[in-house]
C-alpha cells in the first residue's frame, strides 16, 4: 500500500478490485474519485451537450459544456474533461466567440496525455479559428507546428484534414505559390490513403486554390468529386459547407449557371440552421448569396443578404466585414441610394488604409476603385487604383 500511495508501484486490476472490496466502495470511485452514478451523469451530460451542438443549438451546447467544466467531479477524469473542453471550444466557435475558443483550445493543447488524434483535432480547430479572425500567420504557425510534430511519419485522414485547413490559410494569406505546391502534396497523400475523408478534404480546398490560380474547370472537377463522395459518406454540416463552396466556385467559373448556384446557396443556408455551423460560415453563405443576386440584377435581395452578413460578423472577421460593405455599396448604387453607397465605400477605404498593405488587399482596393468610377468619383477612383497597384507590388 505504501508503494502504491507513493507512486512507486502501479496496482494490477485484481489488486484494485480487492482494495475496492476491502474499502467498501466501487472500483469506479477508487480509480477516478467519483461514484458510478456521478460518472453516468457526466457521460449523459456530455451526450446531451454534443447532441445540442450537432443539432445547431449552439448557445444551449455552450451552456451545457460550461456547466460540465464547472463540475469538480470532472477534474480527475482526464479523457472526459478533454471531451468537454473540446466541445466547449467548438460551441464557442459556432457562437462566433473565436477569441474565447482559441483560449480553450490552447489550454487543451498543452494538457498532458493528449492523444495524437486529439492533438490533430485541436490544431485543426485552432487553425480554423485563427484564420476566421484574420490572423493568418497564427493559423499557419499552428498548422505547420503540429504537422511537423505529429506528421513526421505516414499521412492519416486526420493529418490530411489538418493539411487542408492549413492549405486554406496559405490561400487567404495570399501565398498562392505555397498553396499550389501544398495542394498537390495533399492530393497525392489522399490518393495514397484512398479514403473518402482524405479525398474530400484534399479535393475541396485544392479546388479553391485551382480557382484562385485561374484553372476554373480543374477547380470544378475537384469540387464535384469531393461533393459526390461526401454526399454518400459525410455529415450534414460539412455537406452544407461543401454545397456553399461548390456554388461559390460555380459563380466564379460558370457565371451563366448563377440560378443553380443561388439555389445551392439557399439550400446550404437552410441546412446551416439545423447544424452546428459557425457564424463565419453563415456569413460567408450570405455574402455569396448577395453576389449571386447582384449577378442576376436583384439589388434589393443582394442588399438584404449583405446586411445579414454584416450583422453576423461585425467588424473583425478576417476581411469579411469589408466584403459585406462592398456588396452593400454596390447594391445601394444600383438602387440609386447614393449617399448610403458612398458612406459604405468610405468605411471600406478607411479600414483598408489602416490595414497592412499586403497583396491580399489589392483585390479590395480594385473593387473600391471600380465602384468609385461607376459613381463618377474620378479622383477617388484613381487613388484606389494606385493603392491596389502598390499592394500588388507594382
Amino acid at each position: 500500500m505504501s508503494l502504491i500511495e507513493s507512486g512507486k508501484r502501479t496496482p494490477t486490476p485484481a489488486v484494485l478490485e480487492l482494495l475496492a472490496q476491502k474499502l467498501d466502495c466501487s472500483l469506479t470511485y477508487l480509480v477516478n474519485g467519483v461514484t458510478a452514478e456521478q460518472m453516468q451523469e457526466l457521460e449523459v451530460g456530455l451526450s446531451f451537450a454534443r447532441m445540442a451542438l450537432e443539432n445547431g443549438e449552439v448557445a444551449e451546447a455552450r451552456r451545457r459544456y460550461a456547466e460540465l467544466l464547472a463540475d469538480n467531479s470532472l477534474a480527475g477524469l482526464a479523457s472526459l474533461r478533454q471531451d468537454a473542453q473540446y466541445g466547449f471550444a467548438l460551441a464557442l466557435e459556432a457562437c462566433g466567440e473565436l477569441g474565447e475558443a482559441i483560449a480553450v483550445l490552447s489550454e487543451l493543447s498543452e494538457s498532458e496525455a493528449v492523444t495524437a488524434e486529439r492533438k490533430i483535432a485541436v490544431a485543426l480547430a485552432m487553425c480554423r479559428c485563427h484564420r476566421e479572425r484574420g490572423d493568418f500567420s497564427a493559423a499557419v504557425e499552428v498548422g505547420e507546428a503540429v504537422l511537423a510534430d505529429v506528421g513526421s511519419g505516414a499521412w492519416t485522414d486526420g493529418l490530411v484534414e489538418l493539411g487542408a485547413t492549413l492549405l486554406l490559410a496559405y490561400l487567404v494569406r495570399g501565398d498562392l505559390l505555397r498553396a499550389g505546391h501544398f495542394a498537390n502534396e495533399l492530393l497525392a497523400a489522399a490518393e495514397g490513403l484512398g479514403s473518402p475523408r482524405a479525398t474530400v478534404a484534399s479535393c475541396w480546398n485544392a479546388a479553391l486554390v485551382a480557382e484562385k490560380a485561374g484553372r476554373g474547370e480543374e477547380a470544378m472537377s475537384l469540387i464535384e468529386r469531393a461533393l459526390a463522395i461526401h454526399s454518400e459518406t459525410g455529415d450534414q454540416r460539412n455537406l452544407a459547407r461543401l454545397h456553399q463552396a461548390y456554388a461559390f466556385t460555380m459563380l466564379r467559373v460558370r457565371p451563366s449557371d448563377v440560378e443553380k448556384a443561388r439555389d445551392l446557396l439557399l439550400r446550404a443556408a437552410r441546412d446551416y440552421d439545423e447544424t452546428s455551423t459557425s457564424t463565419s460560415d453563415k456569413a460567408r453563405c450570405s455574402l455569396s448569396l448577395a453576389y449571386a443576386e447582384l449577378t442576376m440584377d436583384h439589388p434589393e435581395d443582394a442588399a438584404e443578404h449583405a446586411s445579414a452578413a454584416r450583422d453576423l460578423i461585425g467588424e473583425s472577421s478576417g476581411g469579411m466585414h469589408m466584403d459585406a460593405y462592398l456588396l452593400l455599396s454596390q447594391a445601394h448604387h444600383l438602387l440609386h441610394r447614393d449617399e448610403e453607397s458612398d458612406a459604405e465605400l468610405s468605411k471600406v477605404s478607411s479600414w483598408l488604409k489602416d490595414a497592412p498593405q499586403t497583396r491580399k488587399l489589392a483585390d479590395k482596393w480594385m473593387a473600391v476603385a471600380e465602384l468609385r468610377d461607376r459613381a463618377g468619383d474620378q479622383d477617388l477612383s484613381v487613388d484606389a487604383y494606385k493603392r491596389a497597384l502598390a499592394c500588388a507590388g507594382l
